[in-house]
Order: C-alpha cells, then sequence, then structure tokens
C-alpha cells in the first residue's frame, strides 16, 4: 500500500509541473498521452489489501448506481473465465488460478474486494429477502428508483396454508423483483434465504421466519423456495411489459438448470433455535442434539433443501452441535457436501467465524478459528474476520492455499451460474427487468391471496362469523395493533403500499371508532382501559386486536412467557364483558400464546390469528370478517400453556422423557396440555371426509435381503413379554417399488365455497419406544364448493413417510398396523413379510 500511495504522490507532483505548460497544445497533448499510459498501467498493477485505485468499493447499497460487471468488451473480456463456451467448472478454476494471495483473502468476505487488473468489481453477497425484498442486508437499498417491494406475509404465516403452489408463487415474484432491483443496482442476486430450522421451542423470538414446527412441511416448504427463487426449472420464454414480470416455462425433465435467476440460501445449519436464555446466547451455546433427533427433525429440512430444491447456498449457525461449532464441524459439512451432494457455496452467520474463538472458546486463537472453518468447508465468511486473519493463519502455516482456492472455485462457481462473469447482465436472460417489474398489480394481489390464506380460524361459536355487513352498522375496534401498518414482522422491506387493520375494516360499516385500550404492545398500564370499554359498549360489533410484535419477539430476542404481554388479556376481558354481544379477538405475531381465558370465554364468540400478515393483511382479515373470503389456514405449530416455559429452551430434546417430568416437544411427541393443536383451523364450511382407495396390506418379501429381519425385546426384568419387529430401511433393495397412493374425497356441506387444507397422518404401531405420537405425511389444498365433493391424492413411501428414526439415527420401518388419519377417520395399512 504504502509503494502505492508514494507512486501516486510523485505523479501528483510531475503534473503539477506539467500543468504550468498545459497551455500550450503540444503539452496538452503529451500531457493526455501519458495520462493515459499511467491509467492502463496502473489498471495492471495487483491491488493490496484495503484499496483498489481504479474501482470504488462502493456496493450497490452505497452507490445505488447501475452494477458493474466483469468481462467487458473490447478487452476485459479476453480472459478464459469470460469465455462462456467453457463449462463452469473450468471458468471458476481458469479464475482463481489468475489471482495472488492477497486477492484471494480479500475475496473471503461478504463485502468482497474488487480485482481491478482482471476487471473484476467488488461484489456484495449480502441481500435479504425472507418474505419480499428487505434491507437488512447491506446488499439491499430502497434509497433509488425502486422505493419499495412487494411485502408477503411472514413465512410462519405463508406455512398456515400449506399451498406448496402459493409458496412457489411468491418466492417466483420475490425473485423478479429482486432481479429488476439488481438491474438498477439497488440489490444482489445472492440472497440468505430461507430460514428452515425448524420452530422447537414457542419462545423463539425467531420462529416466525420459519415454516413451523413439522419437518417434512418445512422440507416441503424450502423445497418450493428455493426451487422458484432460483429460477428452477423455468425459462425465460417472453418479456410482459405490462407490469406482470416475465411468463416462465416448465422443461420437460424437470430437473434443475445450470443457470441461476438469483441464489437462495438455506440457513442456518443446524439445530439454531435460541436467541438468548438466562445465561445462554446463540453465539455461545452447545446444542446438544442425538443422533435419532438429528435424523428425524433437525436435519430433513437442509436435506430436502439441497437434495430437492437444489439449493445454491448453506448458511451455517453460530451455535455449536454437541461441541463443535456449526460453521467449524467437519462432520456435519461433509454430509452437507459428500451425503447429499451440495453443490454452491457455505456462508457463516454473520461473525460466525469469530465466535468459534471469541465467545465459544473452541480455539486458542483467532487464526486457528479461520483454520478450523476452511478446513471444515466454509466458503465465505459474513463479516471480516477472515480477511483480518487468514494471512496471518498462512504464514503460521494453519492454512494451506488450496483450502482457499476451494472456497473460491464454490464461490466464482456460484457467480458463474449467476451470469455475472457473461457480460452485462442487463443484456441478459433477465436483463430487461426493471421498475415497472417490481409493486405489481399481480404481485399486490398474490400478496393478498396468500395472506388470506394464511389467517387461521381458532375459535367461532355458534357461527357468530362471519358478519353481515349489511346488518353491522357500528363497529367499535380496540387494541393498539389495529392502528400499525408494520405487519411484516422481520426482515421486511418497504411494502408497496399498507394500509392498518382499522383503516381496511373502515370499508365495510358505516360507523366505526377506535380506542387504543393500550399505549403500545407492552401494556403495562390501564389508564385508558375506559375510553376502550366506553367505545366498545356504543357499538353493534366489537373487534379486539392482541397479540405481540416485533419489540416482544426478533432476532435475538426470545420471549420469556406465552401470556398476552402486560395487562392486554385484562382488556380483552373488560371489554368483552361490557359488550352488548360476544366480541371477536383477532392475535397478532409468529410466535404461539396462552389464550386458555379467552378460548373459555363465551363473551368472546371468534378468535383469528392473522400472524405477521403483510402488507394486505388488513384487507385479508376485513374480507374474513365480513364473509368475502372464507378461512381455510391451519396452525403449523402447537400453541402451548404457560407452564410450558417451566421447561428449559436449552433441552434439545423432542421425545418425552416422564421419568424426568420432560413433556417433549411438537405435536409428534409432545405429551402434555394444548391450547391449539398443530393443524388446528375452522372454516365458515362444514367439511367432511372420505378414503376413496388406499391398500390394506403392503407385503416386503420381495424388496429385502436375507436376514434383514430385526426385533426389538421388550421385557420386565428378565421376561420377555412381546416382540416388535422391524426393517433397517438400508437394506431395502427397492423401495420405490413399495410406494401406494391415498386417494381422498373431501365434502363441503356448507353454504360458503372456499379453500380447505387436507391433512393426512400416520400412527406407527404401539409401543415401538421412541416413534412419534403421529407424524404428518401429506397436504393438499382443494378449493371446495358447496354440496360438492372435492378429491385429492397422496403417493406414500413407507421407507421415508411410514419409517422412523432409531437411537442410532438410522431409518427403520417397523412391521405391523401403520394407521392413516383422515380429519376424525382413519385406515390401517399392514405392512408384513409375505
Amino acid at each position: 500500500m504504502g509503494f502505492l500511495i508514494s507512486s501516486h504522490s510523485r505523479h501528483s507532483q510531475d503534473s503539477q509541473i506539467q500543468c504550468e505548460e498545459m497551455w500550450r497544445p503540444w503539452t496538452l497533448l503529451f500531457f493526455l498521452f501519458l495520462f493515459l499510459f499511467f491509467w492502463s498501467t496502473l489498471s495492471l498493477l495487483p491491488p493490496f489489501l484495503g484499496f483498489d485505485p481504479l474501482f470504488s468499493k462502493l456496493t450497490a447499497h452505497s452507490s445505488n448506481q447501475l452494477p458493474d460487471f466483469p468481462c467487458k468488451p473490447p478487452y476485459q473480456n479476453s480472459f478464459p473465465f469470460c469465455d462462456t463456451s467453457l463449462p463452469t467448472p473450468t471458468r471458476a478454476h481458469s479464475l482463481v488460478s489468475l489471482l495472488t494471495l492477497r486477492e484471494k483473502i480479500s475475496l473471503l468476505s461478504n463485502n468482497a474486494s474488487g480485482i481491478p487488473r482482471l476487471g473484476i468489481p467488488p461484489y456484495e453477497w449480502w441481500s435479504e429477502s425472507l418474505h419480499g425484498i428487505a434491507p437488512n442486508g447491506p446488499g439491499v437499498s430502497f434509497n433509488g428508483t425502486i422505493p419499495s417491494a412487494t411485502s408477503f406475509p411472514q413465512i410462519i404465516v405463508q406455512a398456515a396454508s400449506f399451498n406448496r403452489s402459493l409458496w412457489s408463487s411468491v418466492a417466483s415474484a420475490i425473485a423478479v423483483e429482486a432481479r429488476a432491483m439488481f438491474n438498477v443496482g439497488q440489490a444482489g442476486l445472492t440472497f440468505w434465504a430461507p430460514n428452515i430450522n425448524i420452530f422447537r421451542d414457542p419462545r423463539w423470538g425467531r420462529g416466525q421466519e420459519t415454516p413451523g414446527e413439522d419437518p417434512m412441511l418445512t422440507s416441503a416448504f424450502a423445497i418450493e423456495y428455493v426451487r422458484a427463487l432460483q429460477g428452477g426449472s423455468w425459462e425465460r420464454s417472453e418479456e410482459i411489459r405490462n407490469g406482470s414480470g416475465v411468463q416462465r416455462v416448465m422443461s420437460e425433465n424437470g430437473e434443475s438448470r445450470d443457470k441461476l435467476m438469483v441464489s437462495a440460501c438455506c440457513k442456518h445449519y443446524t439445530a439454531y433455535d435460541l436467541e438468548s436464555w438466562h445465561n445462554f446466547a446463540r453465539y455461545n451455546f452447545n446444542a446438544v442434539v442425538s443422533q435419532q433427533d438429528l435424523e428425524d427433525t433437525y436435519q430433513p429440512p437442509f436435506r430436502s433443501c439441497i437434495q430437492q430444491g437444489k439449493a445454491s447456498c448453506l448458511m451455517c449457525s453460530y451455535n455449536a452441535v454437541n461441541g463443535v461449532p456449526a460453521c467449524a464441524s467437519e462432520e456435519l459439512l461433509r454430509i452437507a457436501r459428500k451425503d447429499w451432494g451440495f453443490q454452491g457455496y457455505i456462508t457463516s452467520d454473520c461473525d460466525a467465524v469469530a465466535t468459534v474463538y471469541e465467545y465459544q472458546n473452541y480455539t486458542k486463537c483467532p487464526e486457528d478459528a479461520v483454520a478450523d472453518v476452511l478446513k471444515a468447508g466454509v466458503d465465505i465468511n459474513c463479516g471480516t474476520y477472515m480477511v483480518r486473519k487468514t494471512e496471518s493463519a498462512v504464514k503460521q502455516g494453519k492454512v494451506k492455499e488450496k483450502e482457499i482456492d476451494r472456497a473460491l472455485f464454490n464461490l466464482f462457481s456460484v457467480q458463474l451460474r449467476l451470469g455475472l462473469f457473461d457480460g452485462d447482465p442487463r443484456r441478459g436472460q433477465f436483463g430487461n427487468l426493471g421498475p415497472l417489474d417490481v409493486c405489481t398489480p399481480e404481485h399486490k394481489t398474490l400478496a393478498l391471496e396468500a395472506a388470506r390464506q394464511g389467517i387461521v380460524l381458532l375459535k367461532n361459536d355458534k357461527k357468530f362469523l362471519p358478519l353481515n355487513k349489511n346488518v353491522a352498522e357500528t363497529l367499535a375496534v380496540i387494541g393498539p395493533m389495529a392502528s400499525t401498518s408494520k405487519l411484516g414482522g422481520t426482515y421486511t422491506g418497504t411494502p408497496c403500499s399498507s394500509k392498518t387493520l382499522y383503516e381496511e375494516l373502515k370499508q365495510y360499516v358505516t360507523k366505526i371508532s377506535y380506542a387504543p385500550g393500550c399505549i403500545d404492545v407492552s401494556c403495562l398500564s390501564e389508564v385508558a382501559f375506559d375510553d376502550a370499554i366506553r367505545t366498545a359498549k356504543e357499538a353493534d360489533y366489537v373487534v379486539i386486536f392482541a397479540g405481540i410484535d416485533t419489540t416482544q419477539e426478533a432476532e435475538d430476542l426470545d420471549r420469556a412467557s406465552l401470556l398476552l404481554p402486560g395487562k392486554q388479556a385484562s382488556l380483552v376481558s373488560s371489554v368483552a364483558t361490557a359488550s352488548k354481544c360476544p366480541v371477536i379477538l383477532v392475535l397478532t405475531g409468529g410466535g404461539p400464546l396462552d389464550v386458555s381465558f379467552a378460548e373459555a370465554n363465551p363473551q368472546i364468540a371468534s378468535i383469528l390469528w392473522v400472524g405477521y400478515p403483510g402488507e394486505a393483511g388488513g384487507k385479508a382479515l376485513a374480507e374474513i370478517i365480513f364473509g368475502e373470503a372464507n378461512p381455510g389456514g391451519r396452525l403449523p405449530m402447537t400453541w402451548y400453556p404457560e407452564s410450558f416455559t417451566r421447561v428449559p429452551m436449552t433441552d434439545m430434546r423432542m421425545r418425552a422423557d416422564p421419568t424426568r417430568d420432560y413433556p417433549g416437544r411438537t405435536y409428534r411427541f409432545y405429551t402434555g396440555s394444548r391450547i391449539y393443536g398443530f393443524g388446528h383451523g375452522l372454516s365458515y364450511s362444514t367439511l367432511s371426509y372420505k378414503f376413496l382407495s388406499a391398500p390394506s396390506k403392503i407385503g416386503l418379501s420381495r424388496t429385502l435381503k436375507d436376514g434383514s429381519v430385526k426385533g426389538i425385546l421388550k421385557q420386565e426384568g428378565k421376561q420377555v413379554y412381546s416382540v416388535d419387529y422391524y426393517i433397517p430401511v438400508d437394506e431395502m433393495q427397492n423401495c420405490i417399488s413399495l410406494r401406494f397412493s391415498v386417494q381422498v374425497s373431501v365434502v363441503n356441506s356448507g353454504k360458503l365455497d372456499g379453500s380447505h387444507v387436507v391433512m393426512l397422518f400416520s400412527r406407527g404401531p404401539e409401543g415401538l419406544e421412541g416413534s412419534p405420537e403421529i407424524q404428518l405425511i401429506g397436504f393438499d389444498r382443494l378449493h371446495t364448493v358447496p354440496y360438492r365433493s372435492a378429491e385429492t391424492s397422496f403417493l406414500v413411501n413407507p421407507c421415508e413417510q411410514l419409517s422412523v428414526a432409531d437411537e442410532y439415527g438410522k431409518r427403520i420401518l417397523p412391521l405391523g398396523n401403520h394407521i392413516l388419519s383422515l380429519g376424525d377417520i382413519d385406515h390401517i395399512v399392514s405392512i408384513e413379510i409375505d
């Protein structure tokens, strides 16, 4: 750096002397020649860390200019890595081979330095798109020609729709807006979403970002989101310049192509679901997890995200798993790369490399932390720790250059797949996307539909809802959440347009009044109760808004209680008592709430959960309250009583342990009481189910190897009283041949049509220790018409959906009767040896 600065200083002195004679024409021409010669020569010099003489280190976020790009003609495109006819690995290896060690190290950060002599500008890897483009990462900015982006419901609300096609449509819309923002320099192309950790504990502040507590549901969401965000197996077929974005077509083979529209990232790998509890924080927490729980709960979403979603990024988490920080775990990252076939780049969570040394105290020095994560397989550090510590780690012999080369190969491979080295990206496949493709009418309508499908009706005594808007002349709205437009939850950007819940309800009644009752969501005072009660007494109908927001639950903020904050419950009960007729309670927030007082109160006729419904949530709620939409959402997580908070957040076990008064976790293993169960959700329609076809017996003989039937002896003392038989799944020769179809029908006996979620569960043979009480094996969302039936089918693979994990983390298929449950009816499938 000193050499370059001093050279630049001498150049300035020479220029000053020449300026005294620059009025002479020949001197001016000579000076111009020297300037151009110097400029071109300087561009060939290797940059030193932190100093790029020709390229500003401004990212798209800070500069808000059209994105710079490598491989510019006519000179920069002569490098081999710019040759689009070559395979991606060849181009990536070529690029790595041209770099000096210092240049390589400067690229190991989310804010990667430019390489001016190769024409490579800086790149910001960190952009966010959890449920819409958001500025949480420095790669995204709304200070430009695109001031906002569509804000879809938070993920926990989207999951409540149990609708794969909806999830795919939302992610596709986000991808279009991401590319459009990239094209005007307001976003990158590498987005760190989705969050697919299991919502294990109801107090977790980031549970709202996840698809819930069920590994099958979470896996399905991950697959749909990643495929659609990355462009999946779609190709651009035509431009639609009327504001609807781009039309895409499924390829014949259904396989993901090499090229990416944008890059998605499965996070946070793995067993991460604690922010701060007592003396434990996500930065220093060691998650002690059994192989059994890893196999059947924590790992399935990540396996599906990689194997079926084809994610191009994996983020390792802050916490340690069984004593080893996740980002330094060779075992965990080997599973992803070798066992699951992950092809992409691995990033640390932000500053998670630093925490290996500074919080986990896993290494003796910073250089060891860098060495450990690189050896484990991490490719890039969100933060500057690797940029600052890797060179000394190399000098000390703790890091080999080939480990850095591997990391850069993975990084460049993803950038090449994104088209960043194919010339001007605005001339490429998605180059015409721009401001007209963001906040389109179609995307706004999709946000509304997502909110409609995700809202859950929890209680509806005597069919109190829907209200008749022709009869409801006066309406009182109570509660502080009614007057806020901040309904997105965490990782929310600037919405296209947003109205409060109160403003949307105003469209349906001739007279409406509002009283907050509480100053804010914390509700620490009753000073405004009297006004709320008086307002409620004067109205025909009352809607009370209660619940939580991001001041109560968020990243780095877990809850201590499942009760409504402060004096909210007292407000709800007081208003319900004073009202002329039963009231409607609307609950906000992403985490479960103990509202048993409201469930038991006959004066609270209906309860709705809206979660964080996004920019169109108010309109969706109003439509449901007044019958223009029929609620069909189902809870993707168990709602526990307040007594559950006695369970330590740090206990990672899923299965109950009665000997230690441990009730287990999630609907699959929890043995305690519930406020509302997983999958709970009511409709305005009356619905009934029927199994149309399903086998009664599955024979295994043709799929088994010799001696593959095993048994578990169950005994009291020395007396054996039963044997549970099973087959290790890895000893099955042909699982695919065992697949069977279950066809079902749903009859709508009500007067309203609407979509309805069909959920198929299974229960294994009784007595097999450690098996789930019940587990989801299939779901679908159907549109139902009054007095008609709708049909759907589920393809069941016994090796996957009817198997369980044993204590060693191996999948086993129990022999005997497996009960398939559909609503309140059952069907038995017996798995036997022929």
